[in-house]
C-alpha cells in the first residue's frame, strides 16, 4: 500500500497538535462532586419525605459519581490528584444523613446498651437500650446482640458517653471514626500496591475510589471501615519488617491486624497472610508454618483478652460470631439453593438447604485458605495477593454478603491486579453493587413504584450528563480526531 505523503504529514500534525487531557480530569472531579452534592441534598430531601424526585435527584448523584469514576480510570491522573479528589467526593458525605443503611442506628443503640451496664453481645437493643433508640434501628436487628469485637464495643460505649445518647452527635462521630480507617486505608494501599508491583495511581482509583468506599464507609457510617484501615496498615506494617527481621515492628503489625479483627472478626485471614509470610522469610516447611500459625493464635487471644478486659466489655462477644448469619441474605450465593428449594417444597425445606448450604461454604472457605497459605508459602502467590484472594471467597462462599463488603476483597485486589481486563471486571462489579441498591438508610418495602419513578429520573439525568461530557470532553475530541485522520489516511 502507497502512503501519500500529504498524508503523511496530516497523521504526524494530528500527534503533534493533539490536546493534552489535563481539563478532563478536572471535568470528571467537579462532576464526581456535583454528583456527591445532588446525592446528599436528595437523601436529606427523601428524609423529609419529599418523594420519589428527591429520591431520584439522589439517584442521580450516585449515578454521576459513578460515571465520573468510571471516565477517570481512563483519565489515569496521578496519585496525589486522586487523593486530593477523593477528599473533594467525601465532603459532602460528611454531612449527608446515613446512607444505603441503618446499621449506625444500631451503633447507637448498642453503644447505649454498654453504657447502661450490659453487655451488648448478650443484650439485645430491645432489652438495654430506650424506647426512643430502639425505634431507629432496623428490625431485623432490634431483638439482636452485638455481633461486633470489644474494640468496637468499647467505642460504642465511648460515643454514647460523650454524646449522652444524642443520635446527631453520635452519627458525626461514627463518621469520624470512619475517616480514621479511611485515612488508614489510603495510607496502606499504595504501600501494598508497591510490594505487588502495582501503579500507585491505578490502586488508589480502583480501590479507595470507587463509589462503594464513599457509599458505604463514609455515606453509610459503617465500621468496616475501621477494619479495613487496621487490618491493611497491619499488614504493611508486618511486611515490611520481615526483610530486616525488625521484630518490633512485625509485632506492632501484628497487633494492628489484631485490633481490626476486635472491629469484625474476618480481618483475623490478614494474620495468616502475614504468618505465612515469617514461616516463608524463616526458611519455609510446614514445620515453620505450623509454628507461626501457633504464633499467630497466641497473639490473636492475647489482643482479644487485653481489649476485652481494658474495655471492660467481656468476653459475650465470643457467643456472638454467629448473629449476622441469622437473617438470610438474598445477596450470598450459599443461600441461593435454600431460596430455590423453599420456592419448591416450602419455607422449612428452605432453611434446612441453607444450613446445609452454609456448612458447604464454610468448608470450601477452609480448604481455599489452605490452598492459598500453601502457594503463599512456595512462592507461587504473593503475600497482597493471598490476602485479596482469601477475602474473596471469604465474600463469596460466606453465609451473609452485603454491598460494602466487596470492600473486604476489592480493596486488597485494587493493589495486586495487574493486567487491565481482571482490574476492569472488578470496576464493573463495584459499579454494579454501587447502583444495586437505592440510597435509603431503611426497608424500601411497599415504596416499589416511587422507586421506579426516581430511578427513570436519575437514569435520565445521568443520561443528559453523559452526553454533555461527550461533547466537552478533550479525550473524546482526541479520540473523534484521530479516527478522522486515520480515515483520510
Amino acid at each position: 500500500m502507497t502512503i501519500r505523503p500529504e498524508s503523511t504529514v496530516f497523521l504526524v500534525q494530528t500527534v503533534t497538535v493533539r490536546p493534552t487531557t489535563t481539563d478532563t480530569p478536572e471535568l470528571l472531579r467537579w462532576t464526581g462532586f456535583g454528583g456527591a452534592l445532588l446525592l446528599t441534598a436528595g437523601a436529606w430531601a427523601v428524609s423529609a419525605r419529599a418523594g420519589a424526585v428527591a429520591l431520584g435527584v439522589a439517584i442521580a448523584g450516585a449515578g454521576l459519581v459513578v460515571l465520573a469514576w468510571a471516565l477517570l480510570g481512563r483519565a489515569r491522573p496521578d496519585a496525589s490528584w486522586l487523593r486530593r479528589t477523593l477528599a473533594w467526593w467525601c465532603g459532602p458525605l460528611l454531612v449527608a444523613p446515613p446512607l444505603f443503611s441503618q446499621d449506625v442506628f444500631s451503633y447507637l443503640a448498642q453503644g447505649e446498651v454498654a453504657r447502661n451496664g450490659f453487655d451488648p453481645n448478650v443484650v439485645s437493643p430491645a432489652l438495654g437500650a430506650s424506647a426512643e433508640a430502639v425505634a431507629r434501628v432496623g428490625v431485623y436487628w432490634r431483638e439482636t446482640p452485638s455481633p461486633y469485637g470489644p474494640l468496637f464495643n468499647t467505642i460504642e460505649r465511648a460515643i454514647t458517653g460523650v454524646t449522652g445518647g444524642n443520635p446527631v452527635a453520635g452519627i458525626g462521630l461514627y463518621r469520624l471514626a470512619a475517616v480514621a480507617g479511611l485515612l488508614l486505608v489510603v495510607w496502606a494501599v499504595p504501600r501494598l500496591a508497591e510490594m505487588a508491583g502495582v501503579r500507585e495511581s491505578k490502586a488508589l482509583w480502583l480501590g479507595v475510589m470507587n463509589p462503594l468506599v464513599l457509599w458505604h464507609l463514609i455515606g453509610g457510617v459503617h465500621n468496616d471501615a475501621l477494619m479495613l484501615g487496621l487490618m491493611l496498615s497491619g499488614t504493611v506494617v508486618a511486611l515490611h519488617a520481615l526483610p530486616e527481621l525488625r521484630w518490633w515492628q512485625y509485632t506492632a503489625g501484628v497487633v494492628l491486624i489484631g485490633l481490626g479483627a476486635q472491629v469484625k472478626l474476618p480481618a483475623l485471614v490478614a494474620l495468616a497472610v502475614v504468618g505465612t509470610a515469617l514461616a516463608r522469610r524463616l526458611g519455609g516447611g510446614w514445620v515453620r508454618l505450623v509454628a507461626s500459625g501457633f504464633a499467630m493464635l497466641a497473639a490473636f487471644v492475647v489482643v482479644s483478652v487485653v481489649t476485652s478486659l481494658a474495655g471492660q466489655t467481656g468476653f459475650g462477644w465470643v457467643q456472638a460470631l454467629g448473629t449476622p448469619s441469622k437473617v438470610n441474605s438474598w445477596m450470598a450465593p450459599t443461600n441461593w439453593p435454600g431460596y430455590l428449594a423453599g420456592a419448591v417444597f416450602g419455607p422449612q425445606t428452605g432453611q434446612v438447604m441453607i444450613s446445609s448450604a452454609r456448612i458447604a461454604g464454610l468448608v470450601l472457605i477452609l480448604g481455599a485458605v489452605v490452598v492459598l497459605v500453601g502457594g503463599q508459602l512456595r512462592g507461587r502467590i504473593s503475600e497482597v495477593t493471598s490476602l485479596g484472594l482469601m477475602m474473596s471467597v471469604i465474600v463469596a462462599l460466606g453465609p451473609v454478603v452485603q454491598p460494602w463488603y466487596l470492600l473486604w476483597a476489592l480493596v486488597p485486589l485494587a493493589a495486586c491486579l495487574s493486567e487491565d481486563v481482571w482490574r476492569t471486571r472488578a470496576a464493573v462489579l463495584a459499579g454494579v453493587f454501587a447502583l444495586l441498591v437505592p440510597p435509603l438508610a431503611g426497608n424500601f418495602t411497599g415504596r416499589v413504584p416511587e422507586l421506579v419513578a426516581a430511578y427513570v429520573v436519575g437514569i435520565a439525568l445521568v443520561g443528559g450528563a453523559y452526553l454533555v461530557l461527550r461533547r466537552v470532553s478533550p479525550v473524546s475530541r482526541v479520540s473523534q480526531a484521530s479516527r478522522v485522520s486515520v480515515e483520510q489516511a
